[in-house]
């Protein structure tokens, strides 16, 4: 004899149930289910989180593969080059940007593992452009920082390795238009950032392989201006200091070309 009393008040008991002959099933197995509707915005806002999704992941195999050497320098530098600008288009909405939060909080929700690209997000530049020469230190120790000499023993270029003029008429007009851009009072990081991005990438084509004094505070500059917020300005003093690091850098840039 089934005894009911043993069971606790929450378990179900074999005569707790009757099912109910009146209802009827209604689901037609053959008939396509539609997802939920979204409207235009919410479409283009889930599209462009998932198309941030992929430029991490995507920039966390292209730094493994450049590691291993599965990849070219110069391949590494155009691509990688492409996916830090689309990550910063992307992050170009406001909507998409406060619905992103950062880059932390985004990995946290959707359980990503990915410190290669994280590290290179933070920076905001190739290896290639942080480190001439140098390119497979990926240890973020190795980074240049103001107080960290990395000047080489190099020999000046010979006359088959020298930079074109065109190239150090481009890397002098990029420093210049960089201070002047400063001096006329500009401080939003989305107009500063890739003045100095085509500053460091302008003296890397001039003195590739190669240090100058100076240069690491650009790079410092560049990680600075990358962390900020789109919309974000410098402050007064802020400014006043970059302007003096980067005149520093360019005298420091055009010593170099004198050796």
């Amino acid at each position: 004899m089934y005894n009911s009393s043993r069971l606790p008040s929450y378990a179900p008991s074999p005569y707790s149930y009757t099912p109910d002959t009146t209802l009827n099933a209604t689901i037609n197995l053959d008939e396509e289910v539609r997802l939920p509707r979204h409207n235009t915005a919410e479409r283009e806002l889930l599209d462009s989180l998932a198309e941030i999704y992929s430029i991490v992941v995507v920039l966390d195999d292209l730094e493994r593969a450049y590691t291993r050497d599965s990849v070219s320098e110069a391949e590494y530098t155009d691509i990688c080059s492409r996916l830090l600008k689309q990550y910063g288009s992307a992050l170009s909405d406001e909507r998409v940007r406060r619905e992103f939060g950062d880059l932390e909080a985004f990995k946290r929700e959707y359980d990503m593992d990915c410190p290669r690209a994280t590290e290179r997000l933070r920076i905001g530049l190739p290896s290639t452009l942080v480190n001439p020469g140098h390119s497979h230190s990926h240890n973020p120790s190795t980074y240049p920082t103001p107080h960290t000499s990395t000047s080489t023993t190099t020999a000046p270029p010979t006359s088959s390795s020298a930079p074109s003029a065109s190239a150090i008429a481009n890397a002098t007009e990029n420093f210049i238009t960089f201070l002047d851009a400063l001096r006329i009072k500009i401080r939003a990081k989305d107009q500063l950032h890739p003045l100095l991005s085509e500053v460091i990438q302008s003296a890397n084509k001039v003195v590739a392989g190669d240090d100058f004094a100076g240069r690491a505070d650009i790079v410092r500059w560049l990680i600075r201006l990358n962390g900020m917020r789109a919309g974000e300005s410098l402050g007064e003093e802020e400014a006043r200091e970059c302007a003096f690091e980067l005149e520093g850098a360019y005298a420091g840039f055009k010593a170099r070309l004198g050796d």
